[in-house]
C-alpha cells in the first residue's frame, strides 16, 4: 500500500501567536526576536514584514532598516510551546503517528486513515479548518507518498496552503520547483551548483549521480541526486511523539563559531523543556544531531540516571555531547531531542529546596506565570531587550 504523509507547518508561528494574543497587531508587520539597538537576529516575522524583505536569521539592525514601523517583540517560548501542544493534540486526533519535527512543524503518517477521514485532500482540509477554528492559527500542509516530498510541498503555497502530490507524481512535482525549494540544499551548495552551470531543476536533473558525488562527496551527491527526483533520504527518525520531542536549526550559512552554536543549544533546551512541561512529560535521555557542510550527519545520545529537572541541565548535557562529537568543522544543522519520554513531570521540588531542584521549581513557576500573562523569566543569554523600537 502506498504511504500517505502530511507535513504540516504553522505559518509564521511566533508572529501569528503574538497577533493571536494582541489583535491590535493583526495586519501589521511583526518581527519576533531582539529589539532595535540590541544584538540579535529575527526569529520569525509576519508575512507583512516579509514584503519589506525581512526574513528569519536576518540581523535585527537590518530588519529595522528595512521596516522601522514593525512591532518588534521578544520571543515568548513558553507561550509558543503551549500553543504548539494544542496544535499537536489536534493532529493526534487524526493519527497516532505524529513526528514532532520542531515547535512549529510535524510529520503525520496518515496511511490507512481514509475510512475515518476520507481522501487525503479532504482530511487535510479538515485538519486545517480545525486548527483555524479551535486555536486561531494558520497552517500549511503538504501531502505526498513520502515525508520529504510532503515537507517540500508544505512550503510551496504559504500561508494556509494545501499541496497534494499524488502517488507516482513525486519526480514531476520536484522537477517543477526552483533550486531554492529543495529542502536541505542551502546557499553554499546552490552557489557551487551555479559554478557548475546549474541554475534550475532541469539542468540539475541532467547531472549524473557520479558527477554530483565528485563535486559534493558521496553523501552530498547521493542526497542531491535523490531528493531532486522525489526520493526520501530519511529526514526524520520516525520516532513516535510519545517517545521523543526534538528541535532543529539550519543555519543560513555553515556555522563554526562555538558561542553561536552553544546559544542555539540553549534556546533549543528552553524550547524543549517548555514543551515537555506543557505536554506533561519527563525525560532522562538527550540526543544531539550535527550535520556538516558536506551533508555528513552524526548523532550521539546519553541517558541520565534521573529525569532532567530544568533547561539548564538539558543545556549542559547538550554541551557535553557537542564537545564529544563535534570535530570543529562548520555545521549546516544542529538538532536536539529529548527521548524516552514518560508521562508525568520530573519530581517537583519545594520552594526552599537547595541546588538544581530549586532551579527547576523557579523555571516551572516562570513558565506558569508567563502562561497567565504575569511576565516571563528567561536566561540572560537569551534576553532580547525592550519590546518596541527606541527613538533614534
Amino acid at each position: 500500500m502506498t504511504g500517505v504523509f502530511f507535513h504540516i507547518d504553522l505559518d509564521a508561528f511566533f508572529a501569528a501567536a503574538e497577533a493571536l494574543d494582541d489583535p491590535s497587531l493583526v495586519g501589521r508587520p511583526i518581527i519576533v526576536g531582539a529589539a532595535p539597538g540590541h544584538r540579535g537576529v529575527v526569529s520569525t516575522c509576519s508575512y507583512e514584514a516579509r514584503r519589506y524583505g525581512v526574513h528569519s536569521a536576518m540581523p535585527i539592525s537590518e530588519a529595522y532598516r528595512l521596516c522601522p514601523e514593525a512591532a518588534f517583540l521578544p520571543v515568548r517560548m513558553d507561550r509558543y510551546a503551549e500553543l504548539s501542544a494544542r496544535v499537536m493534540a489536534a493532529f493526534e486526533a487524526y493519527t497516532p503517528d505524529v513526528v514532532r519535527v520542531s515547535i512549529d512543524e510535524a510529520s503525520l503518517d496518515m496511511t490507512g486513515t481514509e475510512r475515518l477521514w476520507g481522501p487525503p485532500r479532504e482530511a487535510a482540509e479538515s485538519i486545517r479548518d480545525r486548527v483555524a477554528s479551535e486555536i486561531g492559527l494558520s497552517i500549511s500542509i503538504g501531502v505526498a507518498p513520502n515525508r520529504y516530498v510532503a515537507k517540500v510541498a508544505s512550503g510551496v503555497e504559504k500561508p494556509a496552503g494545501l499541496v497534494v502530490v499524488e502517488p507516482g507524481g513525486e519526480a514531476a512535482f520536484m522537477a517543477g520547483l526552483r533550486l531554492k525549494d529543495l529542502w536541505g540544499v542551502g546557499p553554499k551548495t546552490r552557489s557551487r551548483l551555479e559554478e557548475l552551470g546549474v541554475r534550475d531543476m532541469a539542468r540539475l536533473l541532467e547531472l549524473s549521480k557520479e558527477a554530483l558525488e565528485s563535486n559534493f562527496g558521496r553523501a552530498g551527491g547521493e542526497f542531491i541526486y535523490g531528493v531532486a527526483r522525489g526520493a526520501d533520504p530519511g529526514i526524520y527518525s520516525g520516532e513516535a511523539k510519545s517517545r521523543s520531542i526534538s528541535s532543529e536549526t539550519t543555519y543560513e550559512r555553515d556555522e563554526a563559531g562555538l558561542p553561536r552554536i552553544e546559544t542555539t543549544l540553549l534556546g533549543m533546551a528552553e524550547e524543549l523543556v517548555a514543551r515537555l512541561y506543557a505536554d506533561g512529560y519527563s525525560s532522562r535521555c538527550v540526543a544531539l544531531k550535527l550535520r556538516y557542510g558536506d551533508f555528513e550527519t552524526v548523532g550521539v545520545r546519553e541517558t541520565m540516571d534521573e529525569p532532567f529537572a530544568d533547561s539548564g541541565a538539558v543545556y549542559e548535557a547538550a554541551r557535553s555531547l557537542l564537545s564529544r562529537k563535534w570535530d570543529g568543522r562548520p555545521l549546516r544543522l544542529v538538532g536536539l531531542a529529548l527521548a524516552c519520554l514518560e508521562r508525568g513531570a520530573a519530581r517537583q521540588a519545594g520552594l526552599f529546596d537547595e541546588g538544581d531542584d530549586r532551579v527547576a521549581r523557579v523555571e516551572r513557576a516562570g513558565i506558569e506565570a508567563a502562561r497567565r500573562g504575569l511576565g516571563k523569566l528567561t536566561r540572560a543569554r537569551l534576553v532580547r531587550g525592550p519590546t518596541r523600537p527606541r527613538p533614534s
